[in-house]
Parts: structure tokens; sequence; C-alpha cells
């Protein structure tokens, strides 16, 4: 056990016999949770972690292999569920982390009875009829400029990631947040998040989920939450009043207030 927590910086809080689970996003870390989870200490055990490779986990830990596709960081989650002995919980998770919960909770329906997904995307790249938000060749143009240049990446993409230009220093935040990964592993992370395709995923999910939009999102339009929530089997979705890719950073009453009432 103590092998899991250090390896993925586990820190547990609360006081309720449920469990709580927060997962971070590309070039996150579990920080990204802190106006959020305290407000559920006093009915649950939050349990917040930072997936390997990111904010304080045990980079030793890294490999390419594993982390090569959303499968291994599920794997993490269920060995971590288990471990701190979840049962019928709620798994919170941002971005792609939301696909990886949904991995978890299929691998080990024991761990989650519901699902909060904040801005997830089951493939970013568009194809026939699906909208992802993105071509193929912009990603690929994405994750070169990436590989070229991490600090120029970060300092350009993440601003428009968060959004809410009237509030920098929030996009602040998250460059920081992006330039403190280490570089080889947020290239890794990143092709891995982009070129990602969980759309097969999402049916047979017997936990039930709740789906959190932001009106605006350059990541994930509002016609990719739409189709998490046709294809999850007992889902649904609010449209959060918040614009950006990180409404546990820039709106996190409205984040908040959506968790309670589903819950």
């Amino acid at each position: 056990m103590s092998v899991l927590v250090v390896r993925n910086n586990v820190k547990t809080a609360g006081q309720g016999s449920r469990s709580m689970v927060f997962a971070h996003g590309f070039g996150c870390d579990q920080n990204m949770w802190r106006f959020v989870a305290p407000a559920f200490e006093e009915d649950f055990r939050t349990i917040l972690f930072d997936h390997v490779g990111a904010g304080g986990s045990d980079l030793s830990a890294f490999s390419a292999a594993k982390y090569g596709s959303l499968e291994g960081y599920a794997d993490d989650v269920v060995e971590l569920g288990r471990a701190l002995d979840v049962e019928n919980g709620i798994f919170v998770g941002h971005s792609v982390s939301a696909m990886i919960g949904i991995l978890a909770a299929k691998k080990a329906p024991e761990l989650f009875e519901g699902l909060v997904l904040v801005g997830p995307s089951p493939r970013y790249i568009d194809d026939d009829n699906y909208k992802g938000g993105f071509r193929s060749d912009q990603i690929e143009e994405l994750l070169d400029f990436l590989d070229s240049n991490h600090m120029g990446w970060s300092a350009a993409m993440a601003p428009a990631i968060m959004g809410n230009p009237e509030r920098p220093e929030l996009g602040e935040e998250l460059t920081n947040s992006f330039c403190r990964t280490d570089p080889e592993i947020a290239k890794h992370f990143a092709r891995t998040t982009f070129m990602s395709d969980n759309r097969a995923d999402l049916a047979g999910l017997k936990a039930r989920s709740l789906v959190l939009q932001c009106k605006e999102d350059v990541i994930a339009p509002i016609d990719v939450g739409e189709y998490v929530h046709r294809n999850l089997p007992n889902s649904q979705l609010v449209i959060l009043d918040a614009t950006g890719h990180c409404p546990n950073l820039s709106a996190p009453d409205a984040v908040i207030k959506a968790i309670r009432e589903f819950v």
C-alpha cells in the first residue's frame, strides 16, 4: 500500500464512509481540485492522487509501454481503489481522466457506483459523422509543436485551454503546471491522450454518470459532451454556465453544485 501512496502521491481526507476519488487531466496534478474536493469532506472520504509522471508522483515508475494507452492509467486507478478499500464510491475525472475513469469502472464495477465526467472526450479527432473538435492534421501539428518546444507550447496552449482571458491568473497557473511536467513524459502523455479513441468503451458502463460540459470549451466542445451523454447508458448532461476546459478552477461553485445534486 505504501508503495502505491508514494507512486501516485495519494492524499486522503474527510469523514464519510463512502469514497470520492478525484483524478486530474493532462499537464495537471491533484492541486487542480483544491477548490472542489474540500466541499465533500464532510460526507465522503476524499482521495486525491497524481497520475504517474505528474505532480508529486514517482517519476521513476513511468513506463512508456504501460502508459502508451489509457488502459495503463485505468489499471492504476483500479489498483489504488482496491488498496484503499473503495466500494460503491464516486469517481470525479477531469478531461482525459473522464475516459480513464470509465475504463477503470468497467474493469472493476464494484469500485464506483457513480462517475462525474468533467469535460470528457472519447476522441479528439473528427471522424466521419463524429465531431471531436480537431482535424487529424491539427492534432499532429499540436503534437509536433509540443515535441519541438515544450515551454513554448505550454505558454501558447494553456491560456487557450483555460479560457477566461479576463482572469489571466488562471491561464498562468495552467501554464506553470504544464511547464513543471517532465517534457518527455508530457510529450508521451499528450500523444496517448490526443490520439486515443474510446468511443466504443462508452457502451456497457454499469455505473451512472454525470457529464459536466462547459458552454464554451476549445478542447471538448458541446457536440462532444452531447455525444458522451447519448452513448453512456445511464447518464445525465449538465451544461455549466462556464467557459474553458477547467471549470474545477474557473467555476468551482458550479461544479460543486452539480456534483452535490448528482450524489
